[in-house]
């Protein structure tokens, strides 16, 4: 299927944005609805994201799910990230779908997000973190800043602040490495910004 037989996807999600946040996590952009357990960010059961936080919140990779552990506890989640102020959204609003499935490395970015728009609306965020190589690469194209390593920041400044751009590995199955290799990496952002 050529790109321009594929119509575009826009996002589904509204960004979650607590007034205190002091740190916005970005996504490419969410899987397919009918890979999602719930109705927010990091949704497919799949995707290690919660977990991740879950060890790093409690000690528990199991934190955030439901007792039976085919959901995520979405309300439970909202909570722990308006409490640490923990912003979310994608760095795309719209993509076409080259492959019928959820990899970035198949999503084309139609129109990425109005960053100065949402950081607009969070006042005390200077640090952002993309979850991905895609959500990197889109990032990096809307501000100028330079590619940090895997774990580490770069600093950077966009609509008048002064930022840190913080790259984290791949929540997702697709880049294979344990829960809690994954989770060392999100430990350093999230003590630097007083999550954890």
């Amino acid at each position: 299927m050529k790109p321009n037989d594929n119509p575009g996807e826009r996002h589904p999600l509204e960004p979650f944005l607590p007034e205190n946040a002091r740190l916005l996590m970005l996504g490419s952009f969410p899987p397919q609805r009918h890979r999602w357990s719930m109705e927010f960010f990091y949704p497919n059961l799949q995707n290690d994201m919660w977990r991740i936080v879950g060890l790093l919140a409690a000690g528990d990779k199991n934190h955030f799910l439901e007792p039976e552990g085919r959901r995520f506890d979405r309300a439970r989640i909202e909570t722990f990230c308006r409490e640490r102020g923990i912003a979310l959204y994608d760095t795309a609003v719209e993509v076409i779908r080259l492959k019928d499935n959820a990899s970035d490395a198949f999503l084309q970015v139609v129109r990425e997000v109005d960053l100065a728009s949402l950081l607009t609306r969070i006042p005390r965020c200077c640090d952002l973190v993309t979850t991905g190589q895609k959500a990197t690469d889109t990032l990096r194209v809307m501000t100028g800043s330079a590619e940090p390593p895997v774990g580490g920041c770069v600093e950077f400044d966009f609509a008048g602040r002064h930022m840190r751009l913080w790259r984290m590995p791949s929540s997702s199955r697709a880049y294979p490495r344990p829960v809690e290799w994954k989770a060392e990496f999100y430990r350093k952002v999230f003590a630097s910004c007083g999550i954890v």
